[in-house]
Protein backbone atom coordinates (compact mmCIF):
# COMPACT_ATOMS: atom_id res chain seq x y z
CA UNK A 1 0.00 0.00 0.00
CA UNK A 2 1.49 3.63 -0.84
CA UNK A 3 1.46 5.77 2.20
CA UNK A 4 2.03 9.65 1.27
CA UNK A 5 2.55 11.75 4.52
CA UNK A 6 -0.02 14.76 4.76
CA UNK A 7 0.76 17.95 6.31
CA UNK A 8 -1.75 19.79 8.82
CA UNK A 9 -2.45 23.09 10.11
CA UNK A 10 -4.69 22.81 13.40
CA UNK A 11 -7.01 25.94 14.25
CA UNK A 12 -7.90 25.61 18.12
CA UNK A 13 -10.92 27.95 18.73
CA UNK A 14 -11.86 25.64 21.69
CA UNK A 15 -10.90 27.38 25.33
CA UNK A 16 -9.28 24.62 27.52
CA UNK A 17 -11.71 24.11 29.96
CA UNK A 18 -14.90 24.92 28.96
CA UNK A 19 -15.64 22.71 25.88
CA UNK A 20 -13.68 19.12 24.55
CA UNK A 21 -12.58 20.48 21.69
CA UNK A 22 -9.22 21.62 22.99
CA UNK A 23 -8.53 17.89 24.03
CA UNK A 24 -9.84 16.50 21.06
CA UNK A 25 -6.85 18.90 19.12
CA UNK A 26 -4.16 17.58 21.41
CA UNK A 27 -5.00 13.85 20.80
CA UNK A 28 -5.07 14.72 16.97
CA UNK A 29 -1.71 16.08 16.61
CA UNK A 30 -0.31 13.58 19.17
CA UNK A 31 -1.99 10.80 16.18
CA UNK A 32 -0.72 13.15 13.54
CA UNK A 33 2.90 12.99 14.20
CA UNK A 34 2.33 9.21 15.36
CA UNK A 35 1.14 8.16 12.17
CA UNK A 36 4.19 9.83 10.55
CA UNK A 37 2.58 12.73 9.52
CA UNK A 38 3.52 16.79 9.60
CA UNK A 39 2.13 19.89 11.94
CA UNK A 40 3.01 22.56 9.88
CA UNK A 41 1.51 24.14 13.21
CA UNK A 42 -1.01 25.43 15.46
CA UNK A 43 -3.23 28.23 15.59
CA UNK A 44 -5.18 29.28 18.69
CA UNK A 45 -7.66 31.41 17.79
CA UNK A 46 -11.44 32.80 19.89
CA UNK A 47 -11.54 31.37 23.24
CA UNK A 48 -8.68 28.78 21.84
CA UNK A 49 -5.90 31.40 23.10
CA UNK A 50 -6.45 30.75 26.68
CA UNK A 51 -4.89 27.30 26.00
CA UNK A 52 -1.54 29.42 26.18
CA UNK A 53 -2.04 31.02 29.32
CA UNK A 54 1.04 30.46 31.43
CA UNK A 55 -1.26 30.72 34.94
CA UNK A 56 -3.50 27.80 34.21
CA UNK A 57 -3.86 25.70 37.33
CA UNK A 58 -6.30 23.10 36.99
CA UNK A 59 -6.78 19.99 39.71
CA UNK A 60 -4.22 17.10 39.85
CA UNK A 61 -6.62 15.05 38.01
CA UNK A 62 -7.13 17.01 35.20
CA UNK A 63 -4.99 17.46 31.88
CA UNK A 64 -2.87 20.38 32.12
CA UNK A 65 -3.15 22.14 28.72
CA UNK A 66 -0.86 24.44 28.37
CA UNK A 67 2.04 21.83 29.69
CA UNK A 68 0.59 19.55 27.17
CA UNK A 69 0.51 21.73 24.14
CA UNK A 70 4.23 23.03 25.64
CA UNK A 71 5.61 18.94 25.01
CA UNK A 72 4.19 19.09 21.64
CA UNK A 73 5.83 21.82 20.59
CA UNK A 74 9.04 20.37 21.85
CA UNK A 75 8.52 18.38 18.77
CA UNK A 76 9.15 21.15 16.48
CA UNK A 77 5.63 22.21 16.09
CA UNK A 78 5.28 25.74 15.80
CA UNK A 79 2.30 27.21 18.77
CA UNK A 80 0.65 30.84 16.92
CA UNK A 81 -1.60 32.37 18.95
CA UNK A 82 -3.55 35.52 18.10
CA UNK A 83 -2.53 38.35 19.65
CA UNK A 84 -5.94 40.20 19.41
CA UNK A 85 -8.04 37.57 20.48
CA UNK A 86 -5.25 36.80 23.29
CA UNK A 87 -5.39 40.51 24.21
CA UNK A 88 -8.93 41.09 24.85
CA UNK A 89 -8.81 37.50 27.24
CA UNK A 90 -5.76 38.57 28.87
CA UNK A 91 -3.38 36.53 27.05
CA UNK A 92 -0.18 39.18 26.89
CA UNK A 93 3.27 38.76 26.04
CA UNK A 94 5.97 40.37 27.35
CA UNK A 95 6.66 42.50 25.29
CA UNK A 96 3.16 43.76 24.69
CA UNK A 97 2.51 44.13 28.60
CA UNK A 98 6.00 46.52 28.38
CA UNK A 99 4.01 48.41 25.18
CA UNK A 100 1.16 48.57 27.58
CA UNK A 101 3.01 49.39 30.65
CA UNK A 102 1.83 46.14 32.21
CA UNK A 103 3.48 44.78 35.07
CA UNK A 104 2.55 41.35 34.15
CA UNK A 105 2.21 38.48 31.32
CA UNK A 106 1.10 35.05 30.86
CA UNK A 107 2.28 33.90 26.97
CA UNK A 108 5.64 32.58 27.08
CA UNK A 109 7.68 30.45 24.77
CA UNK A 110 6.88 28.37 22.94
CA UNK A 111 3.76 30.36 22.04
CA UNK A 112 3.95 33.19 20.09
CA UNK A 113 1.96 35.93 19.67
CA UNK A 114 1.26 36.02 15.92
CA UNK A 115 -1.43 37.76 13.65
CA UNK A 116 -3.89 35.86 11.48
CA UNK A 117 -1.66 36.78 8.26
CA UNK A 118 0.52 33.24 10.33
CA UNK A 119 -2.53 31.61 9.90
CA UNK A 120 -2.46 32.66 6.56
CA UNK A 121 0.52 30.96 6.05
CA UNK A 122 -0.03 28.33 7.74
CA UNK A 123 -2.99 26.84 5.67
CA UNK A 124 -0.91 27.99 3.18
CA UNK A 125 1.55 24.98 3.93
CA UNK A 126 -0.56 22.46 4.69
CA UNK A 127 -2.62 20.10 2.54
CA UNK A 128 -5.36 19.86 5.47
CA UNK A 129 -6.72 22.52 8.38
CA UNK A 130 -8.81 20.67 10.96
CA UNK A 131 -10.45 23.30 13.41
CA UNK A 132 -11.44 22.65 16.53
Amino acid sequence: MFHTMAKFTLLVTSSPFDQQGSNTALQFARAILDAGHQLCGVFFYQGGVLNANVLQCPPEDECHYYNAWQELAEKAVPMHVCVTAAARRGVISESDARDQDMSNSNLTEPFQASGLGQLVELMAQADRVVQF
